[in-house]
């Protein structure tokens, strides 16, 4: 599985993004945690904190292509560097807020702000150009792999500093804890580059994103990731009224969402290896079915605690995975000179439908008094992205040629 990153440098760098992302995706991730316990201390509502963390998922995506520009045009360090500051300075101010603006501001804009600029399109553009192509896919899945493992490891951790020392301390906990991506940024940005010449024409980034959107199969590619950021964002939000509507305690909630990231460390690793074997978009129309197929399960099934961790488990395996597939099936189609900036948009696409998914759970909760329809829409919605990802143009694997027997 990793014999590709074997190149000189390539596991180093792979390794240092995935700490980065363990940690700006691993915080990311529990602010679902903070939801009740910031509502009980300033009783500002749940839709109105919904809407906090469902701004926050639209501003992570929306930074994602911006960021991705500006590392593709002035390096990956800055953006690194100033996401990982902004992500710190925002999460230490919100236990200041005491309105609804104040969070939306701070949690919802600046902290997913910083967030969204060392995340994804960034760090997988800037490791992509500094390895050769057979080795991307496993990178990819590794760097996945390092946003699961922050959420497994997290995701319990924050909820015990949320009963240990408040949300307020809790959230300074994490703001510091933020500052540790800051020296492997040195890492992932190094001058060091790929054995292979990167011989793609340079059309220029404005013409790349005009070709891009002229191409089909781009807008289907973010049709279905759209249903992933839904998907994930209504999880990650309102798994924990959902634990309470069945009569189950908090710590329920925070181990599944554990279970998810620990399940997403070998989904992304077994899928970022079978990248190079098979076409991605069979790999992401058969990750969004199972999806379906597994909500259908958790409805019919007693609501228990081990219900929840089998559930959380089987959700796991796909739960970020979709990222690798997604990333490489933007490199295969429009080469990776402007990486950041396409996979930056298509991540926008993700949240959109990650606003879409923590805003609308809120409301359902408020007005239906559950989750039901969510359910329900979820599950229309994975279907449908099984089904969008098979008309994408994408050229068949070509095996390496056989390598000639030894005399």
């Amino acid at each position: 599985m990793f014999r590709s990153l074997k190149h000189p440098g390539v596991m180093a760098i792979t390794l240092a993004a995935a700490g980065i992302l363990l940690i700006t995706a691993g915080i990311r991730t529990v602010n679902g945690l903070f939801l009740s316990p910031i509502n009980t201390s300033t009783g500002l509502g749940i839709v109105s904190l919904s809407l906090a963390m469902a701004i926050g998922q639209f501003v992570w995506g929306a930074v994602q292509p911006v960021a991705g520009a500006l590392a593709d045009r002035y390096g990956a360090r800055p953006v690194l560097l100033g996401g990982v500051a902004l992500m710190a300075v925002a999460t230490a101010m919100v236990p200041f807020m005491t309105s609804a603006l104040g969070i939306s501001m701070t949690l919802g804009v600046l902290s997913a702000a910083g967030a969204g600029a060392a995340s994804f399109s960034v760090l997988m553009g800037a490791v992509a150009q500094r390895m050769p192509a057979e080795s991307r896919g496993s990178a990819s899945g590794v760097i996945n792999a390092g946003g699961s493992l922050g959420q497994f490891v997290l995701a319990p951790v924050a909820q015990k500093l949320i009963q240990a020392f408040g949300w307020m301390g809790a959230m300074w906990s994490l703001a510091a804890l933020s500052l540790l991506a800051l020296p492997l940024v040195q890492k992932v940005t190094s001058h060091s580059r790929a054995a292979t010449v990167n011989t793609e024409p340079d059309l220029g980034l404005r013409q790349t994103v005009k070709d891009a959107f002229k191409t089909p199969s781009y807008g289907l590619l973010h049709a279905g990731f759209f249903t992933c950021g839904f998907h994930i964002a209504f999880l990650v939000t309102h798994l924990p009224g959902e634990v309470n509507l069945c009569g189950l305690p908090p710590s329920v909630a925070s181990w599944s969402l554990a279970i998810i990231g620990l399940s997403n460390i070998v989904g992304s690793l077994v899928v970022g290896s079978a990248v190079s074997k098979y076409r991605s978009k069979h790999i992401l129309a058969l990750m969004y079915a199972s999806r379906a197929l597994l909500i259908v399960a958790y409805l019919l099934l007693p609501k228990t605690e081990w219900t929840f961790y089998v559930f959380a488990a089987g959700l796991g395996l796909t739960w970020l995975a979709t990222v690798p597939p997604t990333a490489a099936l933007v490199g295969k189609l429009f080469g990776i000179r402007y990486m950041g900036t396409l996979f930056g948009l298509t991540l926008l696409s993700h949240q959109v439908g990650g606003f879409m998914g923590a805003w609308l759970g809120g409301l359902a909760i408020t007005e239906l008094g559950d989750y039901a329809w969510m359910w329900y829409a979820d599950i229309a919605l994975a279907v449908g992205a099984a089904l969008v990802n098979l008309p994408i143009r994408e050229a068949p694997i070509v095996p390496p040629p056989a390598q000639p027997a030894a005399a």
